[in-house]
């Protein structure tokens, strides 16, 4: 599963990812989580299964779920409050959850 997280600047979400990654690690799952600028997604959003946002972003989620379809892709906000906390694990859980209910 491939996992991108983007932001306002893909730097808040460089502490996510790594949290996301040891997360992955416990669990012996393979997944790559990449976190990029919002300017960026159109590059790279055909290498992902999922996009996720960062609650700074959500007001282009609209936009990048439009990308995000003409690609095949899930596009969603992360929970304001896993994100605030860094709560790896749940993003996770998250990321999983939107994949599945492709």
């Amino acid at each position: 599963m491939k996992i991108l997280l983007c932001c306002a600047a893909g730097m808040s979400t460089s502490l996510i990812v790594e949290k996301m990654k040891k997360a992955a690690e416990t669990r012996n799952m393979d997944v790559t989580i990449e976190a990029v600028s919002v300017d960026e997604i159109e590059n790279v959003i055909q290498d992902y299964d999922v996009v996720l946002l960062g609650p700074q972003v959500k007001y282009k989620k609209n936009q990048l779920q439009k990308l995000g379809d003409k690609h095949g892709k899930k596009v969603d906000v992360i929970n304001p409050v896993d994100y605030g906390l860094v709560k790896g694990d749940k993003i996770l859980d998250f990321a999983i959850k939107l994949r599945e209910d492709e």
